[in-house]
């Protein structure tokens, strides 16, 4: 139909194309239109219009002959696609039964090749089952666990196992055998390194105790235990052991601790401190404690004695006459017990200078001294677990310190009363 509507409205005056293409451009000429309804309704339109709606005109044929020419061509494509689908299709659906018949045969339920197969091995009386049956028979020395099992006995049974000849520490070449040989060489280097010492120990104690010069030791010794503790107390100590004191020549009293004055409420309060590595009667250590508090002008006396030549019962140390007596081991210098005697003789002299004595609960002083005593006791006790126990020495640690605080509580509570008494 299109080729017929040409012929009739499209006629080319001459043979020459008419129609030059040139890149994006289109030139036309000598081109005639037969068509009157046409002519009639452009000869209506201005004539500056003709040229714009011819070329319009131009523009829209063309655009409708390419429209055709590919409402065609996609007709083509899906004619092809369509047959090309069923080619498909016929292809899909003749492997899909190739692919169930392989299956069919591979995995069916009762003749597949799979089934067949694992039914060999894992069955119930498959070569897997037979093969594990075989590996761990227990009544088989060949299978794994019989293998396993004589290894076993050969290494840990009786006393003639491996494990037993390796852990006998009296079979010579066993690895605790020399481990056994090493320790008790230890415990013998130990146990002569100890005889050694205290055979040292027992012949310097002899020689301390022939030596003049005894006494002067165990009396350097207090003064470092005395200058720690007046320090913490804020008291002045001094040494006067080779000097005079107010009573003409005379040198007693080996030490005087001066109260501190906020203590003694203004008063010059002092006690005078005997260090004895001597044997002395009960008699003579209490005139030499009277005269060394008038040469040394002091309100209360304390001697400290060595424990090869303190008096019976005082340990750690007690009150007598009215002077405290101590016991301090230069082996084993324990500086709470001489703190707590300092301490009690401090007491003493306070409350022999307060003016309302009738008002001190002397009960209450003594209860303090007496569970102060008992608490010493157990310290020493304590002491002497310590040295053999060693796996409790954490609990007996723990425990002395409690005793110790318990001592300094004692202690504190019986200044309490006496400071009570004085306020």
């Amino acid at each position: 139909m299109v080729s017929a509507m040409e012929a009739r409205i499209v006629s080319f005056p001459s043979a020459q194309p008419a129609v030059r293409i040139a890149g994006d451009r289109i030139d036309v000429d000598r081109v005639a239109l037969t068509d009157g309804p046409l002519a009639a309704w452009l000869a209506a339109q201005p004539a500056d219009d003709h040229a714009i709606l011819v070329e319009r005109a131009l523009r829209i044929g063309l655009t409708a002959l390419q429209s055709v020419g590919v409402t065609l061509n996609v007709d083509a494509v899906r004619a092809e696609f369509e047959r090309f689908a069923d080619q498909s299709r016929a292809a899909n659906e003749k492997a899909a039964a190739a692919l169930e018949q392989v299956l069919r045969t591979n995995f069916g339920d009762g003749d597949g090749r799979l089934p067949r197969t694992l039914e060999v091995f894992l069955g119930d009386r498959g070569k897997l089952r037979s093969m594990v049956e075989e590996l761990f028979d227990p009544n088989r020395r060949e299978s794994a666990i019989g293998r396993i099992s004589t290894m076993l006995e050969s290494y840990f049974d009786g006393d003639g196992s491996r494990l037993a000849r390796l852990l006998d520490p009296t079979r010579l070449g066993s690895p605790l055998h020399q481990f056994r040989a090493e320790v008790a060489d230890g415990f013998k280097e130990i146990r002569d390194k100890l005889v050694a010492l205290e055979a040292a120990q027992v012949a310097r104690a002899g020689e301390r105790e022939r030596s003049a010069a005894k006494g002067g030791d165990f009396e350097d010794l207090l003064e470092g235990m005395l200058g720690e503790i007046a320090r913490g107390a804020n008291d002045l100590l001094e040494r006067c052991g080779t000097e005079a004191g107010d009573a003409g020549r005379s040198k007693k009293g080996d030490f005087v601790l001066t109260l501190d004055p906020d203590v003694a409420r203004g008063c010059e309060l002092r006690v005078v401190i005997e260090a004895k590595d001597r044997k002395m009667s009960g008699r003579e250590m209490r005139d030499e404690l009277r005269a060394a508090k008038t040469n040394r002008d002091a309100a209360a006396a304390l001697v400290v004695f060595t424990p090869a030549h303190a008096p019976a019962g005082i340990a750690p140390f007690d009150v007598r006459a009215g002077d405290v007596y101590a016991v301090v081991d230069p082996a084993d210098p324990d500086l709470t017990t001489l703190q707590s005697a300092v301490r009690l003789a401090r007491l003493l002299a306070l409350a022999s200078v307060r003016e309302t004595e009738a008002e001190v609960d002397l009960g209450e002083v003594q209860a303090s001294l007496t569970a102060i005593r008992e608490a010493l006791e157990s310290i020493r006790g304590l002491k002497v677990q310590l040295t053999n126990i060693g796996s409790t020495s954490a609990g007996v640690s723990a425990a002395l310190d409690k005793l110790r605080d318990a001592i300094l509580a004692w202690i504190s509570r019986a200044e309490r009363e006496l400071a009570h008494s004085g306020s």
